[in-house]
């Protein structure tokens, strides 16, 4: 019974600790997620000589080649370059016979991340960035993206009008995209090349991806808008934002034509069609195999003269046609007079007596005797 007990207790304590595994995953999801929140106005230090005072044990060096038309820009600002750079003690390089620029660290640099940062700076301008822009490389909360769209469509006519949506009408697209993320954007060739904030370049690819996939960029700009509204509302900052975002529907373009004859495959058998039967055996099926030439050549002749007749009642039947007559409307029945209004004989009778009694154009006897009356008067007055 003793040594039933320990084993008892041992198997009570692996099923209590199942609920401690899962609280602790809880945990650690829970801890990576606040990890991920920056509290406002909080900077990371700026790495110094005496965070690595003996320097770096050994020597890097990077290279990248530059277009031809780029040359004449970088010959100009390349003292500017070595300057910059100089600063962070690494050395830059200009080749003009290779046409490549080469960044190495010496014995006084003491910041391990030096030299990637000159290596981005020497990409960047390889990739037609002004050095102006391309110089904030060297800033701690700075970093740049280089998104390859060549590959991402086929056809050459079908990539440059879906790069050219990404700079819009006088570059406005392009324009709205920096404001919204805080970025640098510069679109040449097969390449966009992106400069800002960590946020702005991950929105800033998503953007180029999409478009390139002929999602059209107004769309993700309008996202982006009300993003950055939503993130001025300290209320609405730790929420979740899908009950405000848009959700575009994708229209399906109209199905294409279907032929008008559709070649439908038959059911695949394994047997082979069955062989089709010759005049001989459709005599012998009709018994017409076993008669002799002359009632077979009567049988054709009657079967020819039957067929003429057909055909001549054919004939007549179109051409008596002609000698139908079509079909007439039928008539319009007129109505009867309604014998439900009695008409008044009487008054009828009388309004004949008083035209008789009128003369044509005379006037009535009223009237007369007024005119003869004004004549009198006049006749006095005289």
């Amino acid at each position: 019974m003793a040594d039933g007990d320990p084993e008892g207790a041992e198997g009570g304590s692996k099923r209590k600790e199942k609920p401690r595994h899962r609280s602790k995953k809880k945990a650690a999801a829970v801890d990576e997620s606040e990890l991920l929140t920056v509290p406002d106005g909080w900077k990371e230090p700026p790495f110094t000589r005496e965070d690595n005072p003996k320097g770096l044990l050994e020597e890097s060096s990077f290279a990248t080649l530059f277009p031809k038309y780029r040359e004449a820009y970088l010959k100009e600002c390349w003292p500017l370059v070595q300057k910059a750079l100089g600063e962070h003690y690494v050395n830059a390089a200009l080749d003009l016979i290779e046409g490549s620029m080469t960044v190495t660290t010496t014995k006084k640099t003491f910041d391990p991340y030096a030299i990637i940062r000159a290596r981005d700076l020497i990409k960047l301008l390889a990739r037609s960035v002004p050095f102006e822009q391309a110089v904030r490389i060297l800033q701690d909360d700075v970093a740049c993206d280089i998104i390859k769209i060549g590959t991402l469509v086929r056809k050459r006519d079908t990539f440059i009008k879906r790069r050219g949506r990404l700079l819009g009408p006088k570059g406005s697209t392009l324009k709205a995209l920096e404001l919204l993320t805080n970025c640098y954007i510069m679109v040449q060739g097969n390449t966009v090349s992106a400069l800002g904030p960590f946020s702005g370049l991950k929105e800033v690819r998503k953007v180029v991806l999409d478009t390139m996939k002929n999602i059209h960029p107004i769309y993700n700009i309008k996202t982006l808008m009300i993003k950055r509204e939503l993130a001025k509302d300290p209320v609405l900052r730790s929420q979740s934002w899908e009950r405000f975002l848009p959700k575009f529907k994708r229209k399906n373009l109209k199905k294409r034509k279907e032929p008008k004859k559709k070649n439908t495959k038959k059911e695949y058998t394994p047997f082979p069609p069955p062989q089709p039967e010759s005049q001989i055996d459709k005599e012998l099926a009709s018994g017409e195999y076993f008669l002799k030439e002359r009632q077979k050549k009567r049988k054709r002749v009657e079967e020819i003269k039957a067929k003429q007749a057909d055909a001549l009642k054919k004939r007549q039947e179109e051409r008596n046609k002609a000698f139908i007559p079509p079909k007439e409307k039928p008539a319009v029945k007129t109505k009867k007079a309604s014998t439900e209004k009695k008409i008044d004989i009487e008054a009828i009778k009388e309004k004949v007596k008083n035209a008789k009694k009128k003369k044509l154009g005379a006037l009535p006897m009223e009237e007369v005797k007024l005119k003869m009356a004004a004549d009198e008067k006049k006749k006095k007055k005289k």
